[in-house]
């Protein structure tokens, strides 16, 4: 091989390499021409669209929420409806749980059911009882599975009360420093709302919004008096009503109602203190008491053995 292709096969190998580096490099440097709609963001907030936003929410809220609500609504026509009117009252009274409506609730309470009344029939048969026997009491857990989501509503009810009563007194005081402060009734009822989150304030900033909405102050104070169902409420509520009519000062109805109210406190605070005592007897009966015993006469059982055994 001559010198001259010697050098010419170097140069053409050398220009080669250099193509194949130089198309690599620039393959690596491409940058993707950016949209309008993305150097349109650089300096304004574009609102996302409906697809966007709903892929920025967990897969429980995209999948298996509306998946379970379906299954609800599936099952909730297959039961009952003679009571609807009473579980929408109770779903009120509970401050709508995750959302539930009436139709929902049904289906809960049969699915409820029927997980019960399949598990109740796996464990009897994984422990080798006859399959009628297994199939009876799969049967009666489909019925008694039904009534946990009543027990579990109830006791959603009994809480929530329980919550009101004791923010009461807390939020008629603020509401008597907000209306001597010099605001009105309305505007006291919403700063009380801002402050804080709890179910009576929820139930404030609801009245505030009807009010708005151009129902009378009476009626919107009715309705969270019956969507809270306390006695309580009900019992200020129609103290308001009144003191609106006769045109007393609302600020002088609100003093007498938290000091009424702070009084009330106290005194249930009183009666389940004095309900402690009697509560207590039956774990200590139970549970206490035989330890002690155990732990004072067990030392001394060896020994009455031995003398009773002597004889």
């Amino acid at each position: 091989m001559t010198n001259t292709m010697y050098y010419t096969i170097l140069i053409i190998s050398g220009l080669v390499s250099t193509s194949i580096a130089s198309f690599w490099i620039a393959l690596r440097n491409l940058r993707k021409t950016p949209s309008i709609r993305s150097r349109f963001a650089q300096y304004v907030d574009i609102p996302m669209t409906a697809d966007e936003m709903e892929l920025q929410l967990p897969l429980r809220e995209r999948v298996i929420k509306p998946a379970l609500h379906n299954i609800l609504q599936t099952l909730g026509r297959l039961g009952p409806s003679g009571n609807m009117e009473e579980i929408a009252h109770k779903l009120i009274i509970a401050g709508h749980p995750a959302g539930l409506s009436p139709i929902d609730f049904l289906g809960l309470k049969l699915l409820s059911g029927v997980i019960v009344g399949i598990l109740v029939t796996i464990i009897l048969l994984s422990r080798q009882t006859q399959t009628l026997s297994a199939i009876l009491f799969g049967i009666s857990g489909l019925l008694a599975g039904q009534f946990l989501p009543d027990m579990w509503l109830r006791n959603l009810i009994k809480h929530r009360k329980q919550a009101v009563i004791k923010l009461l007194p807390d939020a008629m005081d603020m509401l008597t420093i907000c209306v001597d402060a010099g605001l009105g009734f309305d505007a006291a009822l919403l700063k009380v709302a801002e402050r804080w989150d709890n179910p009576l304030t929820e139930e404030f900033a609801r009245v505030v919004s009807e009010i708005r909405m151009g129902i009378r102050r009476a009626d919107a104070m009715r309705h969270m008096a019956e969507r809270l169902d306390v006695p309580e409420v009900h019992a200020f509520v129609a103290v308001l009503i009144q003191a609106d009519r006769l045109g007393v000062s609302i600020a002088d109805i609100l003093h007498t109602q938290s000091e009424q109210l702070r009084t009330r406190r106290r005194q249930l605070a009183e009666e389940q203190a004095r309900k402690a005592p009697i509560k207590m007897l039956f774990p200590l009966i139970l549970f206490i008491f035989p330890a002690l015993f155990a732990v004072i006469l067990g030392p001394a059982v060896p020994r009455f053995l031995e003398a009773f055994g002597a004889m």
